[in-house]
């Protein structure tokens, strides 16, 4: 690759900058005529703000529809609350390091910001699913249905984060540290700093928001009441043993009085293995075959 040095300075006349050129040029030796300068004005800089808060209201409405349909309100409002908080902690990184803002980052942020909407979906996709746990059986709160399902998805996210950040990684070493290539030095940064926000976002943010809107239902407040009757700590993590004890009990229970209240189950020789199979759960062994007489 080729060296280059980057000096950032304020807007200053025109001998200053051939000042400066000339100072640049015997400090490298090298011809004057090699030092370029630029000037990024105060129209140019509004221009890059208006097109990214543009871009990034676009963004949210459209996944705020799509998330709606596909899953629902409250999801998709926890979800653009936690985008909006990755927009938030990127953009504070770069003030504080006093990184340039250019098109190339606007466009890594709109990269990171879908990362962290998939991410959020996968949570909430896994949480929707477990939905039935609260709503039929009402055996835990909402919250603690949350967090068993932030569990079930923890390492996909935390593998999908690492391998989505080995080639954000090579590109910031091999591009900008080795070659020198300024634009992927900022796509890269932007990128990085944003797959690692909306990696934690999507479980630290959007889960607790959505918990806090979903419990304000009338549905889920009173299960959370009935719980706290019955002595139960409705933000304790469940016992993932006991609920799946509780699930196959239920199914035995279930199947076992499909006949009615009053109906008994054959014994003996007559009982057939369906019977069995629905009063112990076991499935039995085939009866022996009986030899023929000689």
């Amino acid at each position: 690759g080729t060296d280059t040095l980057r000096v950032q300075g304020p807007e200053s006349t025109v001998e200053h900058e051939a000042e400066v050129r000339r100072a640049l040029a015997d400090l490298a030796e090298t011809d004057p005529a090699n030092v370029s300068v630029s000037t990024v004005g105060a129209s140019w800089g509004g221009d890059v703000t208006r097109s990214a808060i543009r871009a990034l209201v676009f963004f949210f409405i459209a996944i705020l529809i799509y998330l709606t349909i596909r899953l629902e309100l409250r999801m998709a409002i926890a979800a653009i609350v936690a985008v909006f908080h990755d927009v938030i902690i990127s953009v504070g990184v770069y003030s504080v390091f006093q990184f340039e803002v250019t098109p190339g980052t606007v466009i890594a942020f709109l990269t990171i910001l879908g990362f962290s909407i998939y991410d959020t979906i996968v949570v909430d996709d896994k949480i929707k699913e477990n939905e039935r746990f609260v709503g039929v059986s009402g055996r835990m709160s909402y919250a603690q249905m949350t967090s068993w399902s932030m569990n079930q998805v923890l390492l996909r996210s935390i593998n999908t984060t690492v391998v989505s950040l080995l080639p954000v990684i090579s590109l910031l070493v091999v591009g900008a540290g080795i070659m020198g290539a300024v634009t992927l030095e900022e796509f890269s940064i932007a990128l990085l700093v944003g797959l690692l926000v909306g990696a934690y976002s999507s479980i630290y943010i959007a889960a607790p928001v959505l918990v806090l809107l979903k419990d304000r239902e009338p549905k889920n407040r009173a299960i959370n009441e009935r719980l706290t009757a019955q002595g139960v700590d409705i933000t304790a993590p469940i016992d993932r043993v006991a609920l799946a004890a509780q699930s196959a009990h239920g199914s035995r229970r279930t199947t076992s009085s499909v006949g009615g209240p009053g109906s008994t189950a054959p014994s003996g020789a007559g009982s057939t293995p369906a019977a069995s199979v629905g009063a112990t759960g076991v499935i039995p062994p085939r009866p022996r075959k009986k030899g023929r007489r000689r």
